[in-house]
């Protein structure tokens, strides 16, 4: 096999197992969201204190989704590996 095909195939492959990493932010944002609605139904005086935590706590869950899109997009199309072979 070509070597380059080769670095090809891994990067693309990389790049898929990156992406995987995009299921956990997910998860977590709705698992946030949904037991923020639960504290807001208990006390609903604190919505405000509630709602503020909940979206500081889903952007820092959001970027590590977007490291992982940044990665995969690097690995697909700015591949620093082909150059080597």
């Amino acid at each position: 096999m070509d070597p380059k095909a080769f670095v090809a195939v891994m990067s693309a492959l990389g790049a898929g197992m990156a992406m995987i990493a995009g299921l956990g932010p997910g998860i977590g944002e709705g698992y946030a969201a949904g037991q923020a609605c639960s504290a807001i139904g208990r006390q609903p005086e604190a919505q405000g204190d509630i709602t503020r935590t909940m979206i500081l706590g889903i952007a820092m869950a959001e970027s590590t989704g977007i490291y992982a899109l940044v990665i995969a997009l690097i690995l697909l199309f700015a591949n620093p590996f082909v150059s080597q072979f």
